[in-house]
């Protein structure tokens, strides 16, 4: 067992509750939580349904209040902080430990003699939730009560007790809830037989109110909410039985808890078979690759109906243009899995407009949004990453107009601004009031870091970009001169950013007040980005072929290079990422945290990020040609799975030590980005 916590952690409220455990269901939905089995945040609960698939995430079976009865004793094995601060039933003194056994939660709970297991898993492809419990260890039939507790709401919203016109339909293995007029029906059922096993009683209309999300609190939003008891079910567990409880939207899911459960097993460990040197790395390697899968969901659309695409973090984000493009590589390629990384492609290909890819999908549907001058650019890494590690030639023939398209946008020039400067071969961006990078913090009509000029990873993307179409064409006999000639004009401007007096490079050239010599980390992206590209997990294609890796001219010097890596190494990286401003900016913020202001003005000026991580170590290792010493750099990433979203990586900490785990708890691009770099180091062996 990689992740497991004993009593020292599940006994400590205040370490319990920072833990949190994810599962997911490959469509946009997912179950979440603390170890302390106490809600913390509006977006936890063990049935939050993707109604749209991957969006129309909907809070539906927010907990179980469960109690077992053993030996004419009665042990409540749940947490509630209620609305006047104070915490009753006092439930997690009762957890022996907690362990992710693959991606499945486990709670072991002492009662006496005997222990209570529970595990928590999701159906792949259905809104299907499944929570069993075993009597592990017994002498006598434990009796357990589960009270379920339900909602019907945005998950992104929170929940006052209302005159809902709820109905409750008996099944005959469990009930059918549905909390008003139009809502989809909450089926809540049970493996357990009939009347001998179990029975449920309704409780329709009977409001808990005030329960109190302490992590809502601290982002100084709305933190009090109130859930519906639909139904109580009362089981019984002979000793080394088990029986299981399903939350689901599908009125016929998989009754079969055992069945349920085998599927998931099977399910992660062909994860670890798609990746071999998961086997050959540490166990945290491994969770890595498991914990990649949960960010991988569907979107399907008529003309691509196995459509995938990436969430960008959990619990609140959903799938954005640029997290996709830059998680992709480390998610899919890395991890053996190239033809969900070819359906990604693809799905993406059918929303460029004007040489740009959407960044956001809007929650409640709708127009994509374009409001991103890097994710278009990115799209050109994932796809040389691919195409590099398959060989995929009728792919690329199927996007090579598309590709054309974007870079004559580019040159003549799109949306906001953003176009190649004709005298240096340099991408200016930006309008006042937009915020077009990742640094893309706005509050209000307040741009926080609004970067409008030449920001230099556009710059360094862009000539990556051209690079690779360069490649592409001759891959495919097309006509490759003028993307030379633009990328040679591109390297060319790119000696501006240099600057001599600092010893590292500008952040953006040719902004409103000149040139931007904040120390930020973006200059990494010139190093890490133009040099051979990053081998996957296997050394050959699918088709069994040697990859032909794309060979790149580095844009800065050697002894820029260096500068550039140790300018950041020094002033901005931390143990789980690097800072987004030098702490001796008078801009820097050194924590996250408050109000959404208080949050959004340091997300960008001093916070750390996690997915940062990857490219500093291999920059680090083009540079240093040390694979030890890169090493190094990831290894507190396996402590930080221990902490935060257990098993997975989360997005940002605070600026200064101890560097506190903020924001998301799992973030797609801090996973793949790491996951990335720990397998580049082992493959590329210099």
């Amino acid at each position: 067992m990689v992740i497991a916590f004993g009593r020292e952690i599940c006994c400590n409220l205040d370490l319990a509750e920072s833990r949190e455990w994810l599962v997911t269901n490959g469509i946009g939905g997912y179950a979440s939580g603390t170890i302390a089995n106490l809600l913390t945040r509006r977006y936890h609960g063990l049935l939050v349904a993707a109604l749209k698939p991957p969006l129309a995430r909907t809070l539906m079976l927010a907990k179980l209040d469960e109690t077992a009865v053993y030996d004419d004793r009665a042990y409540p094995l749940y947490t509630n902080r209620w609305a006047d601060n104070t915490i009753e039933p006092h439930g997690y003194n009762f957890i022996e430990s907690f362990h992710l056994e693959g991606t499945t939660p486990v709670w072991r709970f002492a009662l006496a003699d005997a222990i209570l297991e529970k595990r928590i898993w999701m159906q792949q492809g259905a809104n299907t939730t499944y929570i069993q419990y075993r009597s592990s260890r017994a002498s006598k039939p434990i009796a357990l009560a589960l009270k379920a507790l339900v909602n019907y709401r945005d998950y992104h919203g929170t929940t006052s007790a209302g005159d809902w016109q709820t109905s409750l339909e008996t099944l005959t293995r469990g009930v059918c809830v549905t909390a008003f007029d139009g809502a989809a029906p909450l089926y809540l059922l049970t493996d357990a037989e009939p009347e001998a096993k179990f029975r449920v009683s309704a409780a329709l209309y009977n409001w808990y109110y005030g329960f109190d999300l302490a992590a809502e609190k601290r982002r100084g939003l709305e933190h009090c909410e109130d859930h519906l008891h639909a139904a109580t079910f009362h089981l019984v567990l002979a000793p080394g039985s088990c029986v299981t409880l399903i939350a689901s939207t599908d009125k016929n899911p998989e009754l079969n808890g055992g069945t349920a459960l085998e599927l998931r097993r099977a399910g992660d460990r062909e994860l670890l078979q798609n990746c071999p040197q998961a086997a050959e790395s540490p166990d945290w390697i491994a969770s890595l690759v498991l914990a990649a899968d949960q960010f991988i969901v569907s979107r399907p659309l008529p003309e691509e109906p196995e459509g995938k695409t990436i969430i960008a973090g959990y619990p609140w984000f959903s799938d954005w243009g640029r997290d996709t493009t830059i998680a992709l590589p480390g998610l899919t390629i890395c991890t053996g899995r190239w033809e969900i990384a070819r359906s990604i492609l693809r799905t993406f290909a059918r929303y460029v407009d004007r040489g740009m890819l959407p960044n956001r999908f809007p929650d409640a549907g709708g127009a994509p949004e374009y409001n991103t001058a890097d994710a278009t650019l990115w799209y050109f890494e994932a796809i040389r990453a691919y195409i590099d590690a398959t060989g995929d030639e009728e792919l690329l023939s199927e996007l090579w107009p598309t590709l054309c398209e974007i870079v004559d946008w580019h040159v003549k020039g799109t949306r906001y601004n953003i176009r190649v400067d004709p005298d240096d071969g340099l991408v200016c961006a930006g309008e006042t009031g937009l915020q077009l990078t990742w640094m893309d913090a706005k509050i209000g009509d307040w741009v926080v870091t609004p970067r409008i000029g030449k920001p230099i990873e556009l710059c360094a993307l862009w000539y990556n970009a051209l690079q690779a179409m360069a490649s592409f064409a001759r891959k495919l006999g097309k006509p490759h001169y003028e993307y030379d000639r633009l990328g040679d004009r591109t390297s060319a401007g790119f000696t501006r950013f240099w600057n001599d007096s600092t010893g590292y490079c500008y952040d953006v050239l040719d902004g409103p007040d000149g040139n931007d010599s904040s120390l930020r980390p973006n200059q990494i992206f010139a190093v890490s980005l133009p040099l051979d590209s990053i081998p996957p997990s296997s050394a050959t294609s699918p088709a069994g072929g040697m990859r032909q890796k794309t060979r790149y001219t580095p844009l800065l010097t050697p002894i820029q290079r260096r500068g550039a890596v140790d300018a950041c190494a020094q002033s901005l990286l931390t143990s789980h990422g690097l800072r987004s401003l030098s702490p001796q900016h008078p801009h820097y913020r050194p924590t996250y945290g408050g109000d959404q202001l208080q949050r959004d003005s340091a997300y960008h000026q001093g916070t750390v990020w996690g997915w940062l991580t990857g490219p500093f170590v291999l920059a680090h290792l083009h540079v240093y040609k040390n694979p030890a010493q890169a090493r190094e750099f990831l290894e507190p990433m396996a402590h930080h799975i221990m902490s935060g979203g257990v098993g997975s990586l989360g997005e940002i900490f605070d600026g200064d030590a101890p560097h506190t785990p903020q924001g998301c708890t799992a973030q797609a691009w801090t996973v793949a980005e790491v996951l990335r770099a720990w397998l580049a180091i082992n493959t590329l062996g210099v």
